[in-house]
């Protein structure tokens, strides 16, 4: 266990802003270190996002004391680096529930604080947000801030770029400011890096643009020579700074400045507010600053469980394999016998394992940034030329690149495999992370296979079917770890389209897809054992194909049928199992077991799954109400959880 918080005097009187700018500008340090180890010790019993809210901690409180908050909005970019905004947004008590049941959310949240005034769990979005935020303030004739902090690598991300570039154009009174911490969730890659660390080596340029006008204008004549530079200043700009990308798109462009020195950031929103247009404020930050372990590995620490914060000890729980893991293994063993075998991710390396294969193949693992919908379609260029592309990509995050699916991969039947990590409820993150749709929007493509493993040995077998597939493929498996079975020695693909029947019964029939397999087994093991109706019990294995002659096998006129997926409901696997009775003309009593049309709140995987009715206690109530005898079958009647 931790001991007690360390106390904190100065951050005990600050639980709004307008106390914050009640302090002096020379108490604003100390305030800093309060808060930063209010941060740590809390995240340190909770579990939760920890660097970036460490590396934000000075600029997060520059904005509250320059800036009139709320009136003033501020438009946060990745909002897990917000836990300071909401220790000094009126939830500093709160904190120490974050993410849990009923407690705050991980992220910005409209519903949660007038501070929150745009939800943010994906990346890339404050510009546009702000933008649109901006214009509608000059549309109503007001004169607030409009301010986006754009951080832990939003700036990679393509709709990031679409909203500088309109954002330039239209020269609104706009504030940008990028948090720049060389990081995503893994290190930051591609160009746009590259242009931005290039920048921050070049702070010479501001140094002699500042000294040099200010020499000219004490000299005879001086006015006038101060002209002429100016005159002279792009081309000297492109001698000493590489690149000037901002300003040729529109923005007036600021810094770097050291993000945690607070009487230069204090100063310089301050000149900022006087300026009109956009204007993009570049702060060099470091991720995880203020807790040496964080600063050394600010990937392991984007994100802990409960630690010891005197040595950072997590402790760790005996479990098996995750299924993040067994995907990189069996992706890793196939790459090791076909040479075309790539993996690509979008800034999610660690968190999809492709760097366990980035490890044994690096020239083959391609992490392209947060830009989801250029990884599916290197990913289709990668297919046309004979290689077999693998993109592992969060379900939720695939949802950005939905277009690129249909149109790049499915309309041209190219071998993509997506590889879809945390599907399902995935747990703290809550509503914006999980991934419950993914039956839903993929299925409904042409050309498109869908398949979600029952367990993890299974993973590792579709993970061979996929990759000996011609065409696109979608595995989707949930968070955490497997079950602890036993391995296959061989790596045998399975047949594309064709289920496993786990239990015969005679009084129904129940077809369950991925996670709620082995929860739907117990569920009709146990009530069988009580007594109660016995059913058979299906491993559907695939939404598309679907095994319709397993259907037909088992399902006859009048038959109770129950679905499990923990997936929406709409349009998902008990969806597919309808229309595929309709197809074959079978009548049957169909109730589709899953998640309702509404966002899930976030809570743990254990208490998100109790309350949808899709752990065994709930599967076994669910079971024997629809088996009981209700009178005349409503031919294909479904009735929804």
């Amino acid at each position: 266990m931790s001991p007690s918080p360390r106390p904190t005097p100065l951050l005990d009187k600050v639980n709004w802003p307008r106390d914050l700018r009640t302090l002096t500008p020379e108490q604003l340090p100390l305030l800093a270190t309060e808060l930063r180890t209010f941060v740590i010790d809390t995240v340190a019993k909770t579990g939760g996002h920890f660097a970036s809210g460490l590396g934000a901690v000075e600029l997060t409180i520059a904005l509250h004391y320059v800036f009139d908050t709320p009136k003033d909005l501020l438009v946060w970019d990745v909002g897990h680096q917000t836990y300071p905004h909401k220790v000094l947004t009126g939830r500093r008590d709160r904190l120490k529930t974050i993410r849990q049941a009923g407690g705050l959310s991980g992220f910005t949240n409209r519903a949660e604080s007038e501070y929150d005034v745009f939800g943010a769990a994906h990346a890339s979005t404050a510009i546009s947000a702000a933008l649109g935020m901006a214009i509608a303030r000059d549309l109503r004739g007001e004169k607030n801030e409009i301010v986006a902090i754009v951080g832990d690598g939003g700036l990679t991300g393509g709709v990031a770029m679409e909203g500088l570039n309109q954002a330039g154009y239209l020269k609104s009174k706009l504030l940008v400011i990028l948090n720049d911490n060389d990081m995503s969730i893994s290190p930051n890659v591609g160009a746009m890096s590259g242009y931005l660390l290039r920048i921050a080596r070049g702070q010479i340029y501001q140094r002699v643009r500042e000294d040099v006008a200010h020499i000219l204008r004490k000299l005879p004549a001086g006015q006038k020579l101060a002209g002429l530079a100016e005159s002279l200043e792009d081309g000297v700009k492109k001698v000493l700074v590489p690149g000037t990308l901002f300003e040729e798109l529109g923005f007036r462009y600021i810094g770097p400045i050291d993000g945690h020195n607070l009487p230069v950031l204090l100063r310089t929103l301050r000149e900022t507010r006087q300026m009109e247009g956009p204007v993009l404020l570049h702060v060099r930050t470091t991720k995880g600053k203020g807790y040496q372990l964080a600063e050394d590995d600010p990937v392991y620490w984007h994100g802990p469980a409960p630690f010891q914060v005197e040595t950072g000890e997590i402790a760790k729980k005996s479990a098996p394999p995750s299924y993040t893991a067994v995907f990189a293994d069996a992706l890793s063993e196939v790459a090791a016998k076909n040479p075309r075998v790539v993996g690509v991710t979008a800034a999610m390396s660690e968190g999809t394992g492709v760097d366990r294969f980035a490890k044994r193949f690096p020239e083959r693992a391609f992490d392209v940034g947060i830009c989801e919908q250029h990884a599916v379609l290197f990913a289709a260029g990668l297919a046309t030329q004979g290689f077999r592309p693998v993109c592992a990509i969060y379900s939720t995050f695939l949802q950005r690149a939905y277009d690129q699916i249909m149109h790049d991969v499915c309309l041209m039947d190219l071998p993509v495999v997506f590889a879809l990590d945390r599907a399902g409820v995935v747990g703290a993150d809550g509503p914006t992370h999980h991934g419950v749709f993914d039956l839903t929007y993929l299925r409904v493509f042409p050309n498109m296979q869908v398949c979600a493993p029952k367990d993890e040995n299974e993973l590792r077998r579709l993970v061979a079917t996929a990759l000996a597939s011609d065409h696109p493929t979608a595995i989707r498996y949930p968070r955490g770890a497997g079950y602890g079975v036993a391995m296959d020695p061989e790596l045998k693909p399975l047949p594309v389209g064709k289920g496993e029947v786990l239990r015969v019964g005679k009084d129904g029939v129940v077809f369950a897809i991925g996670d709620p397999v082995m929860p739907a087994l117990k569920a009709a093991e146990r009530l069988a054992k009580e007594g109660g109706p016995s059913l058979t019990v299906v491993n559907a294995r695939w939404v598309k194909p679907f095994d319709k002659e397993l259907l037909a096998q088992f399902v006859k006129p009048g038959t109770k049928v129950l679905t499990a997926e923990e997936n929406q409901l709409a349009g998902g696997f008990g969806s597919a199992v309808v229309e595929a009775l309709e197809e074959i003309g079978v009548g049957a009593d169909v109730r589709r077991l899953g998640i309702p049309d509404r966002f899930v709140p976030h809570a743990t995987q254990a208490e998100q799954r109790r309350a949808l009715g899709l752990d065994e206690d709930g599967l076994v109530s669910s079971f024997r109400d629809h088996l009981a005898p209700k009178g005349a079958l409503v031919s294909l009647a479904t009735r929804s959880a």
